[in-house]
């Protein structure tokens, strides 16, 4: 099926009737790197404000990702800087974005018109060992955290480590129960194998997996199996589907909106629509797939839910409903 859709106005209605949340882009390092303002839209990249309410997204996570050469002695200062980025870029936005602590503070601002912003941390370098850290990343409102990029840290081994079978070390363990404790959501992206089934163990939570596929669709360590989806289903969590070319097929060749589609099928077949959604992973991602090159183009998921037959209120569900959903429950309302 070719992937030059028609938007119809009943996906155009849809879409910016339901509460779009992406769970993952990686925007600030843009920012930080003096590439571009999240104020102001731009050609490049994938994720601006502006293009954020052409694409008709109510709340973008956006995420503190901590390059290599700050890990792991200068982590917290770079985590300190992304989020003061953040902050600055709200800001400047002259009232057009917000800051979410709370899954009411997303719905307000989406009733006001706002782009709702909340933040999330990738990688648990910059908390090292201590869980004051962490405490005060919820005050300066972190709300999301992956545990771990690739590498092994103090909390767990990550998805490039899968030689040593490693999951949680028993500060690992300790974090989770502050996180449940906190009000943060475990995200286990870019977690390894066993230490998702640790983090299932312990957590009395629903989890994310912000910006994971499905493994039996494209084999790479950073999707998750088909037994991972069904125990996170179970968990009562959701998954945001990634939109990196690499991770929707093996040949990048063929990674296109209707590939994205077939993810979102598998996952529907396996558990039901209740645990599917967006993480687009934009701006940290080399290549996107046809048809969904930018924010501005996720009316046409829309359109390509429909057109495989999808109910309304099930790809509400799946457009956000599903996060806003478990951030209702872990981080409150």
């Amino acid at each position: 099926m070719s992937t030059n859709r028609t938007l119809s106005d009943r996906a155009r209605d849809l879409h910016h009737r339901a509460f779009v949340v992406d769970t993952h882009a990686d925007s600030i390092m843009a920012v930080l790197a003096g590439e571009r303002r999240l104020t102001e839209r731009s050609d490049q990249g994938h994720v601006d404000f502006p293009r954020l309410s052409e694409g008709g997204v109510s709340l973008q996570v956006l995420a503190c990702y901590i390059e290599e050469e700050y890990k792991p002695e200068r982590a917290l200062p770079q985590a300190l800087r992304m989020i003061d980025a953040i902050y600055r870029e709200v800001e400047a936005s002259q009232g057009k974005a917000a800051i979410a602590f709370t899954a009411a503070d997303a719905e307000q601002a989406a009733a006001e018109g706002r782009r709702a912003v909340m933040i999330s941390l990738e990688g648990g370098e910059p908390i090292g060992t201590d869980l004051a850290i962490v405490r005060t990343l919820h005050r300066l409102g972190v709300r999301l955290i992956g545990l771990t990029w690739n590498q092994r840290n103090a909390i767990a081994d990550g998805a490039g480590e899968v030689r040593t079978r490693g999951g949680l070390t028993t500060f690992g363990v300790e974090l989770i129960k502050e996180m449940n404790r906190l009000g943060l959501v475990v995200d286990v992206s870019h977690l390894s194998e066993p230490g998702f089934w640790d983090v299932l163990e312990v957590s009395t939570q629903p989890i994310m997996a912000t910006h994971s596929n499905a493994r039996a669709l494209c084999d790479h360590p950073r999707n998750l199996t088909d037994e991972q989806i069904r125990a996170l289903a179970k968990n009562g969590g959701v998954m945001g589907m990634n939109f990196f070319s690499g991770f929707l097929d093996v040949d990048k060749s063929k990674a296109t909106l209707e590939r994205v589609l077939d993810h979102v099928d598998h996952i529907v077949q396996l558990v039901g629509p209740a645990h599917v959604g967006i993480g687009a992973d934009f701006d940290g991602i080399g290549s996107t797939p046809e048809g969904l090159e930018d924010v501005t183009r996720l009316p046409y998921l829309t359109q390509g839910l429909l057109d495989r037959g999808y109910r309304d209120e099930d790809i509400m569900a799946i457009l956000g409903g599903n996060h806003m959903r478990v951030l209702r429950r872990v981080i409150g309302s």
